[in-house]
């Protein structure tokens, strides 16, 4: 496993070479998270280019496999009967996972070795921590004090885990995350891997999460980037975002701003002229237009 920061750690404005992160290997025209959209997303010509990296999520299953996957629940990705459409992944084997259907492809949900062993050596990986089999975590958090020790026991077995597959790689790895036990249990297992934290709530809190555990990098989502068109732009239930200039208090702090989840080229363009450091995206051509220089 070869660290980096993601992607990359330094004051920037106005870039023209922002980074592509391919969001569950572009997942706006692959199916997300499995072997055949990590091979299409790094293989397939594309006026955008290739990505730099390429985002997956992880959770253990109930054998402890690490298979990579979103959603907590089988039913609205795979194939699953009803019987096990609303069971998480964490409680089923493996092998019935190995036997779903993702988004009627014909593809299966796989371990992270299987993602990891189909990405080029060229690409870098960033792999989300999503859950580590517990309806006790608390993502999104800030946490107080007295929450930190207790969250941190809850992930840093998945944590080592996890950390030991990505050993055997020679990717270039960035580890995020919503949670911030999720941040401090890999902090504590090997403080040498690469961080960023995700946020959809606070500016203040993601910075403060950041500045805890010295991420390289700050995952907000596109509608947060302050001195744009984008900013509190109608995303979701995202937002409103405090009057905080994200880009220039990251960049002075030396960590890089990786917007999530462009899916248009005017979005891309307005981040990129901006001065974000990566887009991750679900589809490959969203950086193809536009002059980031004016």
């Amino acid at each position: 496993m070869v660290g980096t920061s993601g992607t990359t750690r330094q004051a920037t404005t106005s870039r023209t070479d922002v980074s592509l992160i391919a969001h569950r290997g572009f997942a706006g025209v692959y199916p997300e998270n499995t072997v055949a959209a990590i091979e299409r997303a790094t293989t397939a010509a594309s006026p955008g280019g290739l990505p730099e990296m390429v985002e997956v999520d992880v959770m253990p299953t109930a054998d402890g496999e690490i298979v990579t996957f979103h959603d907590y629940d089988l039913g609205r990705l795979t194939d699953a009967p009803s019987e096990l459409a609303d069971r998480k992944v964490w409680e089923t084997t493996a092998e019935t996972l190995a036997d779903l259907d993702v988004l009627g492809t014909g593809e299966r949900i796989p371990t992270l070795s299987a993602v990891l062993d189909a990405l080029p050596s060229s690409v870098g990986v960033n792999v989300e921590f999503k859950n580590p089999g517990s309806a006790e975590i608390r993502p999104g958090e800030n946490l107080p004090p007295e929450a930190r020790a207790e969250q941190t026991a809850l992930w840093k077995p998945f944590a080592e885990d996890v950390l030991s597959t990505l050993s055997a790689t020679d990717h270039d790895v960035l580890v995020s995350s919503f949670s911030e036990g999720a941040l401090a249990a890999v902090r504590e297992v090997d403080s040498s891997v690469p961080l960023a934290v995700v946020f959809a709530d606070s500016i203040a809190d993601g910075m403060e999460v950041a500045r805890r555990y010295d991420c390289e990098a700050v995952h907000p989502p596109w509608n947060a980037i302050a001195g744009t068109p984008l900013f509190n732009a109608e995303y979701g239930s995202l937002g409103p975002f405090e009057d905080i200039d994200l880009l220039e208090l990251a960049h002075e702090e030396g960590r890089a701003v990786n917007a999530w989840t462009v899916e248009r080229w005017y979005e891309a363009d307005q981040l990129r002229q901006a001065g974000v450091d990566g887009v991750i995206a679900d589809y490959p051509g969203v950086l193809q237009f536009g002059d980031a220089g004016t």
